[in-house]
């Protein structure tokens, strides 16, 4: 694993209080290069200290940290005094997409880099979206999105959508045979929703066949994870087209998919895409990130799997499961993927994108 030399990052937490802002303050709280120095959360909240503002709303099974309940939380709109004290901020703020637009960007014009959960920045041309162990080179349109913000050190990258993990990782790892046509249905998680069972109990024993804005993401954010940069900017690719359908079903942690996939190049042998699942790597296996995991995929033999219950927390929640890959009799093959929402797909995902960059040099301390 890369070493930090000196002290480690001092980092604040926008949007701290939120079921994404609880779950990078747990991934946070001992973390061996970033040290939280700044949580931040919407005026109503300035001043309390940590474990008073989400003392009846702490949605996680892990207790809070004791090393920030006694951290005041600040007002997530003092930009100048919040960026003064990190040396970048990952963002989970709760606001309209148009607001998050402007805090972000008004961070990063401060020389602060900012690593953001939210949507709101995902399809802004030189932004990069980012999966670690796909599209690191992504990073390189920071140099353009600077010239942009007329910054030298600050800038927003994100990290995609939590629906997308559960079927991206093969369609990448698959990549050489050249997938063109894709259908997913994934069956998605409640705290997708930023909530559990006791804040949403009419989820219990039922299934909700619509998730606002989920199907467009699920279609879409693939094709820029697999685009190039050209002339300042992100270009998408044009395969594979998908067509998604989500469903929101009663389960807290959890992405599952249900995926059928044409290719360009259909490999008849089945072992040999297995092989190419196993085998899948990336950058932040090669430098052995402190969040990546080992072994980025699994695949199951067994026709019983994945499971929500025995694999979400492959590999700390970080690694992604496949299984039940057969041939179809209308697309060339189909499959099952699992990935965990809160971790691989959200604040454990923008952890995992922070620390490439400063693996990239792109953050660096103040």
């Amino acid at each position: 694993m890369q070493e930090i030399q000196g002290k480690k990052f001092s980092v604040g937490i926008l949007g701290g209080t939120g079921m994404v802002g609880q779950r990078f303050i747990q991934i946070l709280h001992n973390h061996p290069w970033f040290d939280i120095s700044v949580i931040a959360a919407s005026p109503n909240s300035e001043g309390k200290y940590y474990s008073e503002a989400v003392s009846n709303r702490w949605l996680l099974d892990e207790p809070i940290p004791e090393n920030v309940k006694n951290i005041k939380l600040e007002n997530v709109n003092n930009v100048r005094k919040i960026a003064d004290s990190v040396d970048f901020v990952f963002s989970a703020v709760s606001l309209s997409k148009d607001e998050i637009k402007k805090i972000e960007e008004d961070y990063a014009k401060t020389e602060t880099p900012v690593v953001s959960n939210n949507s709101a920045h995902r399809w802004t041309p030189d932004v990069p979206m980012i999966i670690p162990e796909i599209n690191p080179e992504h990073s390189e349109i920071i140099h353009a999105q600077r010239k942009r913000l007329g910054t030298s050190k600050g800038f927003i990258a994100v990290k995609p959508n939590c629906s997308i993990q559960s079927y991206a990782p093969a369609l990448a790892a698959w990549r050489e045979f050249e997938p063109y046509e894709v259908i997913a249905t994934t069956y998605q998680a409640i705290s997708g929703a930023g909530k559990n069972f006791n804040t949403w109990p009419e989820m219990v024993g039922n299934v909700i066949p619509f998730i606002s804005g989920e199907e467009e993401k699920s279609e879409k954010e693939p094709l820029r994870i697999f685009g190039k940069i050209q002339g300042g900017e992100i270009v998408p690719a044009k395969e594979p087209v998908i067509s998604a359908q989500c469903v929101r079903i009663p389960v807290l942690y959890g992405h599952t998919a249900a995926t059928f996939v044409k290719f360009r190049k259909n490999p008849s042998d089945k072992e040999l895409l297995i092989a190419k699942l196993r085998e899948f790597k990336g950058v932040p296996q090669e430098l052995e990130l402190p969040c990546a995991p080992k072994n980025f995929i699994q695949y199951f033999d067994e026709d019983d799997r994945p499971q929500v219950a025995k694999d979400v927390n492959y590999e700390n929640g970080m690694g992604v499961s496949f299984g039940r890959l057969r041939k179809d009799s209308i697309y060339d093959w189909k499959f099952v993927g699992l990935s965990h929402n809160t971790l691989r797909g959200a604040a454990g995902g923008a952890v995992e994108c922070a620390e490439l960059l400063v693996a990239q040099k792109f953050i660096a301390k103040k």
